[in-house]
This record gives structure tokens, sequence and C-alpha cells, in this order.
């Protein structure tokens, strides 16, 4: 008989809301991030803080150049492991600019939170989509994660 298979413990998630704007639980975020984590979801720290445009633009312009608010961003931690410890880094999601996309896009807001945090999370663990080899395997590895968890493909345009 074989050893049961092993269930995925979430990461420990500590979010901060700095707008009134809906987002998901914070149990919806650990789930979205041990699910794009796997194996190395035990005993991570993630913290998710949602943002207003203008602190999102802020950050943008700050960190990648660029002048103009955006769904997500990724800080990663490195070398600050003690013990059981281990923390992943932040994400910092915009919260009208994840709205703004969905509906442009035609998707399900919730849908559109979850590709996000996986997005991001896979930013933290080393994943980017700087060149075209890189986005395809990021991209193969977000479609995988969301389909586990339910969600359809998010490169499929739904308009």
């Amino acid at each position: 008989m074989s050893p049961p298979a092993p269930t995925l413990r979430a990461p420990t998630v500590e979010v901060t809301r700095r707008v009134r704007a809906w987002a998901p639980s914070r149990a919806a975020f650990a789930r979205w991030a041990a699910a794009a984590l796997g194996r190395r979801g035990a005993g991570r720290e993630l913290a998710v803080r949602i943002v207003a445009p203008a602190e999102s633009r802020r950050l943008n312009a700050a960190w990648r150049g660029r002048d103009r608010p955006t769904n997500v961003l990724s800080f990663p931690v490195a070398g600050l492991e003690t013990g059981a410890t281990r923390p992943l880094g932040d994400l910092v999601i915009c919260a009208a600019v994840v709205r703004a996309e969905a509906r442009a896009q035609g998707k399900p807001l919730v849908a559109h939170w979850a590709h996000l945090v996986v997005h991001g999370v896979l930013h933290l663990i080393g994943y980017d989509h700087e060149h075209e080899a890189d986005a395809r395997r990021m991209e193969r590895r977000e479609i995988a994660v969301l389909r586990r968890l339910g969600f359809p493909n998010p490169y499929v345009a739904r308009i």
C-alpha cells in the first residue's frame, strides 16, 4: 500500500489592506500561494499589501522605472531564514488595477486575483518573463497551477 499523497501546507500570509475595495480573504491568498509554491510552501511567510493606484504607481516608478500603477509587484526576501521561519517576500497588489483588468478582459474578478497572486508568488521563487523562453515556462506553470485550483487559462481571451 502506498503512502497518502502529501498535503500542501499553506504559507503563513499576512494581509494589509490600504483600500476599502473588495479583495479576497487571507485564506484564499494562502491557498493560492500554497498551490504556486507546491512543496516549497511549508514554513514560508508571505506578506500581501493591497493598495490604491497612487501607492502602486509610486512603488512601480521607484522599483521598476515605470510611472504608472500596476497590478502586482513582487519583492522577494533573501537570506533571512531563521529556524522554522522562512520569509518568502511581499506582494503589493493594486485592487483598482486588478478590477479594471478583469472587467476589460471579461474575466471573473476572483479568477484574476488568483492569477496575479500565483504570478507574483512565482516571481518570488525566481520565475520571470524577461525572455521569451522564460515567459513561456512561467505561463505554463501559471496555467497548470490555476487549473488545479479550478480556474481557467488566464491567457485565453474571454471577450
